[in-house]
């Protein structure tokens, strides 16, 4: 018998508030790598728990024999009962299919991210498993902890909405498809890119929690149910559509403004309705930010939780810039109606596009000390080199046009490509300071390491970048390390293949505040400018790093980075940490993530404050 590469699994589309219009939850059956699951469910990448801290009460798990073999896998939610009450309490009350829920959706989100990157992903903890505990306390929270090496969702009283309006009932955290993907996110984030929760611009902090919504976000309107659910939502609130022909949708309601009142918002004010302070708050906020070029200069908008928002309301943007105009080249009646069937289809279609192309980005970013620009050169870079032809979704140009608008500017441009990276060229100067008759840095030099070895070693990527210290501008004095190097095979759904090998490393400085004027940096004429209020003896700790891009040749094609000597973004790095009080707060180590969100859910609390309690 053929093995299937992938069994399908029954899930909540979003969360129990979104109803079919006879009160049935509504759901979605996903395709999820296949793999022989032990009880739980428990995988060789994802082990479910259902343990409740709270009342010290191990739940049954899913039994393997509910879920078949992987000759033959079965999905035991599948068939339910056709009275919408029983069909409903089978979902919301059986721990069973609480904990199948949560496995489908970390295991799809996990495959997204092996696709786009077109490799195997590591968890940040370093461990193969990531622990799973659907009902894990009694506590409107949700978070990953490093520490546990899972996920941990609470459950908690709330009010009902619809029909079950003023009736309490209980909220199960591991039921809302967003914040599951939300976590997982962070997990794999976590792990590709390790130096992004350290202290640094306030792009930086904002990017965690932003890129996990784009994440969830993204991951949920890639499901075709959600999206026809949105668009019926949608089209019965239209005079249009009562004019109209059934199942029809007029290509005046198709703008990006019409999209956005009645899609993406319609559905945005679901996610979170009994999850509020969870998540929902913020992805509603994203969805009704109107583009400002001014937005992010805004004290509101120096908060992470916040700043975090434009990031996704820009690349929300960009993904309804694209749906509509791929839906005014489709053929359409007379009456310039589209069927709403095909409205569903590109509307998923693009969404899970460009969720491959958002988290494909990660591959395209320097190592730390990031800004938005630098993630808008990463998308455009990163679909470039996968599909040089974007005529058909015309995504690079609406996502540029998109961030632009929220006055986010790509870092890079070359030969006329706005936010494409400049290849590895020589451009730094040899001399310490700058000068008009300043020597350029030499060609790169491969005479001393073997191409093969190049593809997977670290040792072989480090002698290169020894041997290219001063073409690459790398800064000698500095602690360096190559965290990794990762052959990839990436395919695109058009089935276009690109090889490549991609190798990061991180450079480390460790000075006394005084001496940051004074440090010697190649190309400039000036140091790094020590920021009012830091104390000239306080110990400054300077990152850089990069990643490096291989052809399947062993060519360096891209030298993505950030320089630990960098004047302009060190100094914009430093003072925002000195505002933000930073250097007078103690650190806090292992629970970053749980504070990251517990400062989510109060975001009157400035920047790096202490929290007057833990998560548990």
């Amino acid at each position: 018998m053929t093995i299937q590469p992938s069994r399908p699994l029954t899930i909540l589309g979003q969360d129990p508030s979104l109803r079919h219009p006879d009160g049935k939850i509504v759901t979605a059956q996903i395709l999820v790598p296949n793999e022989q699951l032990s009880a739980g469910p428990h995988g060789y990448r994802v082990q479910v728990i259902d343990y409740d801290s709270s009342l010290h009460q191990m739940y049954v798990p899913l039994e393997p024999a509910s879920m078949g073999t992987i000759d033959d896998p079965v999905d035991p939610f599948a068939n339910g009962p056709s009275d919408p009450d029983a069909f409903n309490a089978r979902l919301l009350y059986d721990p069973r299919f609480h904990a199948q829920n949560v496995y489908a959706i970390v295991m799809r989100t996990l495959a997204h991210f092996e696709r786009a990157l077109g490799r195997r992903v590591s968890w940040e903890f370093g461990g193969h498993q990531l622990k799973v505990a659907p009902h894990a306390f009694a506590e409107a929270n949700a978070y990953y902890s490093p520490k546990d090496e899972g996920l941990l969702f609470g459950y908690f009283a709330g009010q009902g909405v619809g029909k079950r309006a003023g009736k309490e009932t209980t909220v199960f955290n591991c039921l809302s498809h967003d914040i599951v993907a939300h976590e997982t996110a962070h997990a794999l984030l976590g792990g590709l890119r390790p130096r992004y929760m350290e202290p640094s611009t306030p792009d930086q902090a904002a990017f965690h929690e932003g890129f996990a919504d784009i994440v969830a976000l993204l991951s949920v309107f890639s499901i075709p149910t959600v999206v026809e659910y949105a668009v019926r939502t949608a089209l019965a609130n239209t005079k249009a559509a009562a004019k109209g022909k059934a199942g029809m949708m007029s290509l005046a309601h198709l703008t990006v403004g019409a999209l956005k009142r009645g899609i993406l918002l319609g559905l945005g004010e679901q996610f979170g309705e009994e999850l509020s302070g969870i998540h929902g708050s913020s992805l509603r906020r994203s969805v009704e930010l109107e583009p400002s070029p001014t937005l992010l200069n805004e004290d509101e908008y120096r908060e992470e939780h916040r700043r975090g928002e434009v990031l996704v309301a820009a690349l929300l943007q960009g993904f309804l810039s694209a749906l509509t105009m791929r839906l005014s080249t489709l053929g359409r009646d007379s009456g310039n109606q589209l069927p709403e069937t095909r409205v569903v289809e590109e509307g998923a279609d693009i969404a899970e596009r460009m969720l491959t192309m958002a988290i494909r980005a990660l591959d395209y970013m320097p190592t730390t000390d990031i800004e938005f620009g630098d993630y808008v050169c990463a998308l455009v870079t990163s679909d470039i080199e996968i599909r040089p032809d974007d005529s058909r979704y015309e995504m690079r140009a609406s996502i540029l046009a998109a961030f632009s608008s929220f006055g986010i500017e790509p870092t890079s441009s070359f030969k006329g490509v706005k936010g494409l990276w400049k290849p590895p060229v020589a451009q730094a100067p040899v001399s310490g300071r700058k000068t008009k008759k300043a020597k350029t840095s030499p060609p790169l030099n491969y005479s001393f390491v073997h191409r093969e070895a190049l593809q997977r070693d670290r040792d072989e990527v480090f002698r290169f970048l020894w041997d290219n210290r001063v073409a690459l501008g790398l800064c000698e004095q500095a602690y360096t390390e190559v965290c990794n190097v990762l052959p990839c095979l990436r395919v695109d759904q058009d089935g276009f293949t690109l090889r490549e090998t991609v190798a990061d490393y991180i450079q480390i400085l460790t000075v006394r505040a005084y001496e940051l004027p004074n440090l010697e940096i190649p190309g400039s004429a000036r140091g790094i400018t020590l920021p009012e209020g830091l104390s000239s003896r306080a110990v400054v700790r300077l990152l850089g790093g990069g990643a490096l891009l291989f052809d399947e040749f062993g060519k360096l094609k891209y030298h993505i980075r950030n320089n630990v000597l960098e004047p302009k973004r060190q100094g914009r790095r430093l003072k925002h940490l000195v505002e933000s009080g930073f250097f007078d707060q103690p650190r806090f180590g292992a629970e970053r993530y749980a504070r990251l969100h517990l400062k989510g859910m109060r975001p009157d609390q400035p920047a790096f404050r202490k929290e007057p309690s833990t998560w548990r």
